[in-house]
């Protein structure tokens, strides 16, 4: 969706909304490590909860969502059954004794609850890869909004992009970027909801809810056009659309920058309610995401155009695509894209902030420099989250998917390793080093054995890496179980802090 001509207006909008952002941000910056990429004081349960959806609203779910409704139908939502699922099994499993803890990121976690330094160092670098590759996908999002304001081709576009990354964080400041991610979500939910009701009204459907309201619009496109696209199981198997949601659930609640929320919050019920907020102001994106790719789908019918299905950049751009054949004014479309880029930078920024703290408190005060000072751990975290940006772009030049598809093998990597440990981390006080380190490792292989199906056949029957976690996580909690039952168990201290700390505590 490339033009030739700059967008001034929609660009001007957009820079005015990060300049509100960044106005925001300078009102506070990062000194401490500990600061750093887990930053965010108490702001109350609504606050939590709009921070943990700022967290989510990603390009993936922007863009990507309303895309894969648009190319696939129903299959797309086996995303919204899987993300929002994995919401409510962290809110029923994990979120509040995620919360007695006390640890600040996932890494922390394992290395305090397994008491094993290799099982910390394994855990960053694997949320360090749940970076990156999450982080493509977010990069892909960007890109394409930059392509279209700037009408420049998509190359460029990434470059463009992450300099812009790069410069929204180190102007805002870390701790700027955490807090701001509350006003970040409010202005990412006017700018995608205000334009779907517009399209709703000039289409005569039902735009004052138009999330209830696009099933007009679907039958109008099987009816006048012949498109079945809410025609279950069309394009795959049930199999494969179970295996999908469930992976993506699983990795829901295991993606790290996610889990830290949970940290540091002041009690069980904040953690609770947070979660119970983000999961309403959550729903309000992906009830909207599906009426775009339909909407979209009916504005390209009725005037005529050839529907591209098979191009991925056409879909992941189906957003915008619906508001320009609408014939919306220019400020809604920038206020649209506004929204798409609030979306991927909220996102993008959280995820290489989580990466480089990783990398500054679990593996270079231990691997590296263990005389580190605060200050040092601050410059090590910044160094490496440009690393980490570099890397992402230089993946994002030759993306290998659809914006959702790529995040969905973060998911399916989160899924595959970090959430079985802390599922098993929590309720089952056998589960030792060994056991998490071997499971960990297997859900590695598991995640991207299906890669490998050129060189040996027989993976070919796998289900897809994006899906690997429905078949992987349970094989991996086998893989710790049988492990820690083999090997000596876990320290006293542990199983006495799991018992009265986490297990046997009073609500707060």
């Amino acid at each position: 969706m490339t033009e030739s001509a700059v967008q001034l207006l929609p660009l001007a909008i957009v820079v005015g909304m990060f300049a509100l952002f960044i106005v925001s941000g300078l009102r506070t910056s990062s000194r401490q490590a500990s600061e750093y990429g887990v930053a965010g004081g108490y702001t109350g349960r609504i606050g939590i909860g709009a921070a943990i959806a700022s967290n989510w609203m990603s390009a993936a779910s922007f863009l990507g969502l309303a895309g894969m409704f648009y190319l696939k139908g129903y299959y797309a939502m086996a995303f919204v059954v899987g993300w929002t699922g994995g919401y409510v099994l962290l809110l029923v499993l994990m979120a509040t004794q995620i919360r007695r803890f006390g640890k600040y990121t996932a890494p922390d976690f394992v290395g305090f609850r397994y008491e094993s330094a290799a099982a910390r160092t394994l855990a960053a670098i694997i949320s360090i890869g749940i970076t990156v590759i999450y982080g493509v996908a977010q990069f892909r999002g960007i890109a394409l909004i930059v392509s279209w304001l700037f009408g420049i081709a998509y190359t460029p576009a990434v470059v463009v992009g992450a300099a812009l990354v790069v410069g929204f964080v180190v102007v805002s400041g870390a701790l700027g970027v955490a807090r701001n991610q509350k006003l970040h979500y409010f202005v990412l939910i006017t700018a995608f909801i205000l334009p779907l009701m517009l399209m709703a009204r000039k289409l005569g459907y039902f735009w004052i809810l138009p999330q209830f309201g696009y099933g007009a619009a679907i039958r109008d496109l099987q009816q006048q056009f012949g498109f079945a696209w809410s025609e279950p199981f069309a394009t795959v198997t049930p199999f494969r659309w179970l295996a999908l949601c469930f992976t993506l659930m699983f990795g829901t609640a295991g993606l790290p920058h996610v889990l830290s929320r949970f940290y540091m919050v002041p009690s069980i019920r904040d953690a609770r309610w947070g979660v119970v907020w983000g999961l309403f102001f959550i729903a309000l994106i992906y009830w909207s995401a599906p009426a775009y790719g339909v909407l979209a789908r009916l504005f390209e019918a009725r005037g005529g155009i050839v529907l591209n299905s098979s191009d991925p950049m056409v879909a992941d751009m189906a957003v915008l695509s619906a508001a320009r054949y609408s014939g919306l004014p220019l400020w809604c479309i920038g206020l649209l894209a506004a929204g798409g880029m609030s979306a991927a930078f909220s996102t993008v920024a959280g995820m290489l902030l989580t990466g480089s703290a990783s990398f500054s408190y679990d593996i270079y005060p231990r691997l590296i420099r263990p005389n580190a000072s605060e200050t040092d751990k601050v410059v090590a975290a910044k160094g490496f989250f440009l690393l980490l940006a570099v890397i992402v772009m230089t993946l994002a030049l030759r993306p290998w998917g659809m914006i959702a598809e790529i995040a969905a093998l973060a998911f399916a990597l989160a899924g595959n390793t970090i959430f079985p440990a802390f599922l098993l981390g929590i309720w089952w006080g056998r589960a030792n080093a060994p056991g998490v380190i071997s499971g960990m490792l297997a859900g590695v292989v598991i995640t991207f054995a299906p890669f490998l199906a050129g060189i040996l056949p027989f993976l070919a029957s796998l289900p897809p890496a994006t899906s690997s976690a429905f078949i992987g996580a349970p094989l991996v909690i086998l893989v710790m179980v049988a492990v820690s039952l083999l090997t000596p168990p876990p320290g006293d201290g542990i199983k006495l802090f799991l018992t009265r700390n986490v297990h046997d505590t009073a609500e707060e």
